[in-house]
């Protein structure tokens, strides 16, 4: 649906007539929408390969071209255009490594060349780190969910987890009140749809409750904005 190079984003299948190819009926996270989620999670990439056919500015003029790995960085689901439920996975393409072939020798074979290197331009998205690092210092680096604090030689480690997401498909803000202090576990479930966040703080999928400071003014709407794209009902 959308192709801007070195980033996709994808919807998946499911819920069409096959007559018509309109979508009558919700996509479900099974076959390949399952696929790329475990992939999403198990950090497996895919191969992507364009074809002539698809209405892009990074098509091949004919056929088709493969063209490298890609990362399945996030999946949601949302409402499509024709009211039902589809599924959107964002892929990033994963930057290609220095060769590590052995090192070339000159012609009379006396001298080892250097193995040959390439420089790249990929684009990542900007992060405002002192917005996470303010939170994770105003719960003093303790989870929001379970209260569990992470002590390292190097000293407490948490994660600072956007509630709407940044990045193509979202564009969520970089701001307090998009950003909780949460352990690595936490982050995961969060990420993955098996935990949400009502307006009351209560914890869905898991029993708790947020815990939240007064200074910390959550932003509602982007706890809808997850609970209705992220949040797998069991």
């Amino acid at each position: 649906d959308q192709d801007f190079g070195d980033e996709i984003v994808y919807t998946g299948h499911g819920g069409n007539d096959p007559s018509t190819n309109r979508q009558v009926a919700d996509q479900v996270l099974d076959r390949g929408n399952l696929a790329l989620a475990k992939n999403k999670v198990s950090g497996l990439p895919v191969r992507v390969i364009r074809g002539a056919s698809h209405k892009s500015d990074f098509s091949p003029e004919s056929g088709y071209r493969y063209d490298g790995l890609y990362q399945v960085d996030d999946y949601w689901h949302e409402t499509g255009k024709s009211g039902f439920r589809i599924y959107r996975f964002r892929l990033r393409k994963i930057p290609e490594e220095v060769e590590t072939r052995a090192p070339r020798q000159d012609v009379e074979g006396e001298r080892a060349l250097p193995a040959e290197r390439r420089e790249m331009t990929t684009l990542r998205i900007v992060r405002d780190g002192k917005q996470v690092q303010k939170i994770k210092k105003l719960y003093d680096y303790t989870c929001q969910v379970c209260g569990l604090r992470l002590e390292t030689p190097a000293g407490p480690y948490a994660e600072g987890a956007h509630i709407k997401p940044l990045g193509q498909g979202h564009n969520g803000p970089d701001v307090t009140g998009n950003i909780l202090c949460l352990c690595p576990n936490h982050h995961v479930l969060l990420d993955n749809g098996a935990l949400a966040i009502a307006d009351d703080f209560t914890l869905i999928g898991i029993e708790g409750k947020l815990t939240v400071k007064p200074e910390h003014r959550l932003n509602p709407e982007y706890l809808r904005y997850h609970r209705e794209r992220y949040f797998e009902q069991k």
